[in-house]
C-alpha cells in the first residue's frame, strides 16, 4: 500500500515538473511525438445535421475566475466549448488559435467556454495568464458533471476536444484533438451562425 502511494506521488511529481518546465517543452514533445504515456484524439471532425442533433445540452459550474456559469445564461447563442487542463500538450498548442477565433467572434455573439477536466483554478488561471486566454474555464476535476453532461453521440472522449454548440443547446460539432486546422473550427462556427439566422 505504501509503495503504491509513494509510486503515485512519485507520478504526480514528475507531471508538475513537466508542467512548470515551460510551456515550450510539453508541446515540443508533443510535436515531435517524443511525449510518453499521453492519449490524443485523432483530431477527428464530427458535424451533426440540424435534424439528427439530440437534446439541448445542460450545464453548469464553478469558474475559474471565482464566478458560476449555467448554461441557461447563453440561452440563444452559438457557444464553443474546449476541454482541456494545463499539462496537456496540445491544449497548450491550440490556446493561442482558440484565443484568437475567440476575438474575432465575441462581438457576434459566439460565448467561448473552457472546460477544465483536471485542475484547480490556480492552475487554470495561470495557464490563462500564460497564454493569454481571456475566456473563462468551468472547473471540471471535482464533480465531471460537465463532460457527463455531454456524454453522448458526440461526448467529449479525447483532450483536448472542441465543441460547437448550436443557439438551440445541442451539439452541432466536434473536433476531438488539437485544433490543428482554424478554418474548420470558423467555418463550424459560421455554420452554426447561418442557421440561428435562417
Amino acid at each position: 500500500m505504501k509503495a503504491a502511494k509513494a509510486a503515485g506521488l512519485l507520478a504526480l511529481g514528475l507531471v508538475l515538473a513537466a508542467c512548470s518546465s515551460g510551456a515550450d517543452s510539453l508541446a515540443e514533445q508533443y510535436r515531435s511525438g517524443s511525449g510518453q504515456n499521453y492519449i490524443s484524439g485523432d483530431g477527428a471532425i464530427t458535424i451533426l445535421a440540424a435534424e439528427s442533433r439530440g437534446e439541448p445540452v445542460v450545464f453548469e459550474g464553478d469558474l475559474d475566475t471565482g464566478g458560476f456559469f449555467s448554461s441557461s445564461e447563453v440561452d440563444g447563442e452559438v457557444v464553443v466549448v474546449n476541454f482541456w487542463y494545463a499539462g496537456c500538450p496540445p491544449c497548450r498548442i491550440e490556446a493561442a488559435d482558440l484565443e484568437a477565433i475567440h476575438q474575432e467572434y465575441r462581438d457576434q455573439g459566439v460565448v467561448f467556454l473552457g472546460v477544465n477536466i483536471l485542475d484547480q483554478a490556480p492552475t487554470a488561471l495561470a495557464f490563462a495568464n500564460e497564454f493569454g486566454v481571456s475566456y473563462p474555464s468551468i472547473m471540471d476535476a471535482n464533480t465531471g458533471s460537465v463532460r457527463l453532461a455531454f456524454s453522448g453521440t458526440v461526448a467529449p472522449n479525447a483532450v483536448p476536444t472542441t465543441l460547437v454548440v448550436d443557439s438551440d443547446g445541442r451539439v452541432a460539432s466536434r473536433i476531438s484533438g488539437v485544433l490543428s486546422e482554424p478554418n474548420i473550427l470558423r467555418e463550424m462556427i459560421e455554420d452554426a451562425l447561418s442557421e440561428g439566422n435562417e
